[in-house]
């Protein structure tokens, strides 16, 4: 799993699994994009562990909930940037019933979650030579497979990133692969929520190791060019209940 001489673009890599995404790529011998929306200290830490590995890093901040700052960012890195993979991690998770989501919350959950990862596929795919190959990975959630009554918003958008994820395997084929890793018990939630019940409902009854985390993201950023339009669970079997 060598990723040395490539660049990978990761949004919301400066905290929480977009940091273990790109330390991942860094230990593999990957150059790392990192994107962060308010986080430039987290950012900065980031960054400098990814140098301590030998790798080149460099910040840039957009807000995606935010047409004019994502179409920023987009000029920015495609104009300055050769990336040779592009990671649509950032994201907005909150807990929110369909009676609590205001559409002022709804959109901002489109906008991160869907929006975004389909405005950087597009210039991806536009910025990348047709005689080269390039990788991207949608990170999603189990519930984007199995929706419920929770996290609505977020939920829905990540369901459309799902489909998302399939309709550019197709359209971007055959030159980009597009697949995804949908994510269980990694992180305690990052709203605030209690963390104590989550593994009654996880098979597997743990949480995921980092190393799992990184293992899964490499496969697909440096494994079988043969592969396209896949969603691995890494959820310790949560989908199946």
């Amino acid at each position: 799993m060598n990723l040395k001489g490539k660049t990978i673009l990761i949004t919301g890599s400066a905290r929480r699994i977009g940091r273990i995404l790109a330390l991942a790529v860094a230990k593999s011998g990957g150059d790392v994009i990192i994107h962060h929306s308010n986080s430039p200290k987290e950012a900065e830490e980031t960054k400098q562990e990814i140098v301590s590995l030998g790798q080149e890093a460099t910040i840039i901040q957009a807000d995606f909930s935010d047409p004019k700052s994502t179409d920023e960012f987009i000029k920015e890195v495609f104009s300055t940037q050769k990336l040779d993979g592009l990671v649509n991690n950032a994201s907005v998770f909150s807990d929110l019933s369909w009676a609590d989501t205001q559409i002022a919350q709804w959109n901002n959950h489109l906008a991160i979650n869907l929006t975004a990862p389909f405005l950087l596929s597009q210039a991806f795919r536009k910025n990348l030579s047709n005689n080269l190959d390039g990788r991207i990975v949608n990170i999603l959630d189990w519930r984007a497979l199995q929706p419920g009554a929770d996290h609505l918003p977020y939920t829905i958008s990540k369901a459309g990133l799902a489909a998302l994820t399939k309709s550019l395997a197709l359209a971007l084929a055959p030159n980009i692969t597009v697949n995804g890793i949908a994510f269980g018990a990694v992180l305690p939630p990052s709203d605030g929520g209690s963390a104590e019940n989550i593994l009654s409902s996880v098979p597997l009854s743990r949480w995921a190791e980092s190393t799992e985390v990184e293992d899964t993201l490499l496969f697909l950023l440096t494994g079988p060019k043969y592969i396209t339009g896949e969603i691995i669970h890494l959820d310790g079997g949560r989908h199946l209940n």
